[in-house]
């Protein structure tokens, strides 16, 4: 297979001695400024002369001198295919690595952190590379994710099967073409995230899974952290997702550039397929088609239910998302719960000082390899001491008063750690990882009672309008603030303007330019995405239109029926079920479970393993026919009508029941005065809403 000149183009940036230059390759690619109405945000601004300025420091300060990652990510290589873009099955596009091309042109982007550039640079490595020869392969740039090929004895044992199906087929015939054909014998998911596992139905053989053929091996606790950790909550932490990964900005030097640790999430179809097996100690061996395998449990770091993987034989070490060519989010932006930094820490010392000290690959399922005991030492030392660091010294600083509203304009890593480009936080920023820590131990609050009952913004912010003199002057003194640079100040004065005056679309457009230039100068893509996503919606209001359908009906089976359960009850609206009470008796022959559901205060509840004597209803379904009243393809009355649930009592509760559940959908306003329209209301059902997509974490 020919190395296209994209990739010839890589491997000539990677080898130049100034990594941020693609020149020295041959041809170069167009100008994507030709096609502004494609790559751009038709209002999208020029970086100002003092984000200029500041991206021309981080170059002075920063050691872009330093190329080895470079080095290491163009290593191994052995091909790419010709295409860019890969489909997926209801005809969208998936994955389309072409449409970052332009970040190798040979030109200065002042819109960008340098470091970002870089950092978007190292991630546009496509194709499939080895890892460690006839032993170790990786597909990188076809997913957010590395899939990994290990050589068993017969066949393939492949870590972590990327997002979508669509992506990860494509991987695995990439492999076999250029390494031979070999059957798939198992999969390892190291997380819990759908980057991780979401593609396993485009690797996986369903005959030769039911056969016993192919072992599917996850760490303990894996399926239910795969569903739940992003189900409650999940609505809002789409709509949030939008900000945090910039799915709705152009891909361009003013928009999407990166998403640290790969490009982006690909968008075809993702499933689930449970685990066979499940490391359940801190440290365990197995043996796979002749592969010795020593898993390192580490729950509570990157993921609720992670793990390291080690191959004594071949002295590579596998780091999962725990080590990877960037510090991780201890709060991700979409939301999620709060990780411990300290804890994750430690878990990189137990991998260092266990593995580490005869490792001579170290590969992970983002980012690229490292090679040589010493480079392996110093990069595991380098994110063990970060995410000590940043637990030990926010804390150090909470001691000594600062707050959580203050930290993040103290907290700074020591030199020597800003030095080291794996103690750089793109996927995570030091602003908030540190205020993520201090949450994490002392919770939201400041301290001071006059922020423990604060007013709503919208509230609030006519007052403050009010006493600065009202909208003139706030815009006028904005429009100062940031002709002088002052973009911080700037937002704080603009912001309180725009919730007074949601429909005030001259303080909107004036607050999009402060949050574009503040967006240009971030280092991680996670707070750039968020201001300039902000930006666009300011301008043009919350974009319409439906994004493709991703989840296949995977995540609903693995979804635990209590779970569900839960989510009714978040979704129940309290005031149309006040002075409401029932209690429903659910029971599903086939899993052998049963549960009572209970209205009562406005409020539902579910207990498992018990039913209730003075039920108004009692329902009899398989879990199998639950599913797709779960999923939301059918109803439950649909399922009684056919005979599928049997019902005894009061039949009405289920229309009842329905009647009070909100539909939620992802399209509320984060910025005040960028809802366009009004979305009409979706019917109830007792359907669960698609998880939050994870991807990344």
């Amino acid at each position: 297979m020919k190395r296209t000149l994209f990739s010839a183009l890589i491997l000539a940036l990677f080898v130049t001695p100034a990594p941020l230059q693609a020149s020295g390759g041959g041809q170069v690619l167009t100008d994507p400024g030709a096609a502004e109405g494609k790559h751009f945000d038709p209002k999208g601004k020029q970086p100002s002369r003092f984000t200029v300025d500041a991206q021309e420091a981080m170059k002075q300060a920063l050691p872009f001198d330093d190329a080895r990652d470079f080095e290491e990510a163009k290593r191994g290589f052995i091909a790419a295919p010709d295409y860019k873009q890969i489909l997926s099955e209801s005809g969208n596009v998936a994955w389309d690595m072409g449409s970052y091309e332009w970040l190798l042109l040979d030109k200065t982007f002042d819109s960008i952190h340098p470091s970002l550039r870089r950092q978007a640079v190292l991630n546009m490595a496509y194709g499939l590379y080895e890892v460690l020869p006839d032993k170790i392969y990786q597909v990188r740039g076809f997913d957010l994710a590395n899939i990994t090929f290990i050589k068993g004895d017969t066949g393939w044992i492949i870590i972590d099967p990327l997002t979508a199906k669509e992506t990860a087929a494509a991987a695995l015939k990439l492999a076999n073409e250029q390494l031979g054909q070999r059957p798939v014998k198992a999969v390892i998911y190291s997380h819990s995230h759908a980057d991780h596992f979401g593609g396993a139905r485009g690797v996986i053989d369903e005959a030769e899974l039911a056969a016993g053929k192919i072992q599917v091996i996850a760490p303990d606790g894996f399926m239910v952290h795969a569903v739940s950790e992003n189900v409650y909550a999940g609505n809002a932490m789409n709509r949030r997702l939008f900000f945090q990964y910039g799915v709705l900005l152009p891909r361009s030097p003013f928009g999407h550039v990166d998403q640290s640790i790969g490009k982006n999430t690909a968008a075809g179809t993702t499933g689930l397929v449970p685990p066979t097996r499940l490391i359940k100690e801190d440290f365990e061996t197995l043996t796979v088609d002749g592969v010795e395998m020593v898993f390192q449990n580490t729950p509570g770091t990157e993921a609720p239910a992670e793990m390291n993987t080690y191959f004594p034989q071949w002295k590579a070490f596998w780091a999962a998302e725990n080590i990877t060519g960037t510090v991780h989010n201890i709060y991700t932006l979409r939301g999620a719960l709060v990780r411990d930094a300290l804890e994750w820490s430690k878990q990189i010392n137990q991998a260092l000082y266990r593995f580490g000290g005869e490792a001579e690959v170290m590969f992970a399922s983002h980012s690229w390899p490292r090679w040589g005991n010493d480079r392996i030492q110093e990069v595991m030392r380098s994110q063990r001491d970060i995410y000590a660091n940043l637990n030990n010294e926010v804390l150090h600083l909470a001691n000594e008063g600062v707050t959580i509203n203050e930290v993040h304009n103290h907290y700074k890593p020591p030199q020597s750690l800003q030095q080291q480009w794996s103690a750089h936080s793109y996927h995570g920023s030091e602003a908030h990882n540190s205020r993520a820590v201090i949450n994490r131990y002392l919770g939201y609050w400041d301290g001071n009672p006059a922020t423990l009952i604060p007013l709503s913004p919208g509230d609030s912010a006519p007052l403050y309008v009010e006493m600065m003199g009202g909208a003139e002057k706030i815009i006028s003194k904005g429009q100062s603030l940031y002709d002088s640079g002052d973009y911080l100040l700037a937002a704080e004065i603009l912001n309180k303007l725009v919730y007074a005056e949601p429909g005030n679309q001259a303080a909107k457009d004036l607050l999009g330019d402060v949050f574009e230039q503040i967006g240009y100068q971030q280092e991680s893509p996670s707070v750039r995405n968020s201001f300039l996503a902000a930006a666009f919606e300011l301008r043009n209001g919350i974009p319409t239109g439906a994004t493709p359908k991703t989840s296949g009906p995977d995540m609903i089976r693995a979804m635990a029926t209590d779970l569900w359960l839960d989510f009714l009850a978040i979704r129940l609206n309290s005031e149309m079920a006040e002075g409401k009470a029932f209690i429903i008796n659910l029971i599903t022959p086939d899993n052998d479970e049963k549960y009572v559901v209970e209205l009562s205060n406005a409020t539902l509840t579910n207990i498992e393993g018990f039913t209730a004597d003075n039920a108004d209803l009692t329902i009899t379904i398989n879990r199998s026919d639950l599913e797709p009243v779960m999923m939301g393809t059918v109803s439950m009355e649909d399922q009684i009508a056919s005979g599928k649930a049997k019902i005894k009592g009061n039949d009405k509760l289920v229309a009842e029941l329905r009647s009070m559940l909100a539909s939620f959908t992802p399209d509320f306003e984060m910025m005040p005065g960028t809802k366009t329209t009004d979305t009409p209301k979706a019917e109830p059902t007792l359907a669960q809403p698609e998880p939050a997509d994870t991807s990344g974490g």
